[in-house]
């Protein structure tokens, strides 16, 4: 059975160039293999972790009509609060059972927690990207000087307790890809979310104590030919009594700068020519959350 990867970072960002090495290669398999990986040793505090985790949930436990005042300013602004069932992340089916809250680095009044978390992401996001670099035999700085502008987006999700059964099809997150060049995800041990794999196999994602989950996204996807899979995944609702208990995650959207045109790499068509056209980033951004939410 596929099983989701779990690499110690410390032999990429702390070992000598055998270690580093072995932890390039576990990352291209998993990212060719899965599109998911458990990251051990993120570099990221375990206090700081759930500082943010405590501010969340007293963000949530806000009355509606105070987050309200808080939602996005336009369609597709990207930031700001979204209320239950807005978002559709599968477009066939109902609108899914969480609420969000996405913040970037320029949001204003945002809590100090926040900033320092966000930076500490784009830190941790800007090393894997060197990894990718490295994997795909590309210079070590490729990803990261295409990734230089403020275009990350922290999301601060709950998904609340279940009064009423669901709609038929509605689930907590609807199978979907992320959009970006990869995401970092943070998540409490009530659990639901599962993997697709190759063969389309839904599997499992538990957290893991001490781990980040990441996994690659439809631009990475793109930009590799496929080498590095975008991989479906959803929030399932538990069928026990975890049901009545909120479910909590934090993920780091790592997106490029808006002006980058993504394109696919030469080291990634030796077996196939290019499966997309090139597309700018931000363009392809604005499709997506266009198909999410256009129909809501």
């Amino acid at each position: 059975m596929v099983r989701i990867p779990v690499i110690d970072f410390t032999n990429f960002t702390k070992g000598n160039a055998i270690t580093r090495q072995a932890v390039i290669k576990q990352i291209y398999e998993a990212c060719h293999e899965i599109g998911f990986i458990y990251l051990q040793n993120s570099g990221i505090s375990k206090d700081l972790i759930k500082e943010v985790f405590t501010h969340s949930k007293s963000f949530f436990n806000l009355p509606l009509e105070v987050k309200q005042k808080q939602a996005w300013s336009d369609e597709f602004s990207n930031m700001g609060y979204v209320g239950i069932e807005r978002e559709r992340l599968n477009p066939n089916q109902p609108g899914d059972l969480k609420e969000a809250f996405n913040v970037n680095k320029q949001a204003v009044g945002i809590d100090a927690s926040l900033v320092t978390f966000y930076d500490n992401c784009t830190e941790l996001a800007n090393t894997i990207l060197q990894a990718y670099a490295l994997a795909l035999e590309l210079p070590e700085d490729f990803f990261t000087v295409r990734h230089n502008q403020p275009n990350h987006t922290l999301r601060l999700l709950h998904y609340p307790p279940l009064q009423t059964p669901p709609k038929p099809g509605q689930v907590r997150a609807g199978e979907h890809s992320d959009y970006g060049s990869m995401t970092l995800l943070f998540q409490d041990d009530i659990g639901g979310l599962e993997v697709q794999t190759a063969s389309g196999e839904w599997i499992a994602a538990p957290a893991i104590p001490d781990t980040v989950i990441v996994n690659t996204g439809d631009l990475m996807q793109r930009w590799t030919n496929h080498l590095f899979c975008s991989t479906k995944h959803r929030v399932m609702i538990p069928t026990d009594n975890r049901v009545n208990q909120s479910r909590y995650s934090m993920a780091f959207f790592c997106h490029p700068n808006d002006d980058t045109e993504i394109t696919c790499l030469e080291s990634c068509q030796k077996e196939q020519s290019p499966i997309y056209p090139p597309i700018l980033a931000g363009e392809y951004l604005l499709q997506r959350l266009q198909a999410t939410y256009g129909n809501s």
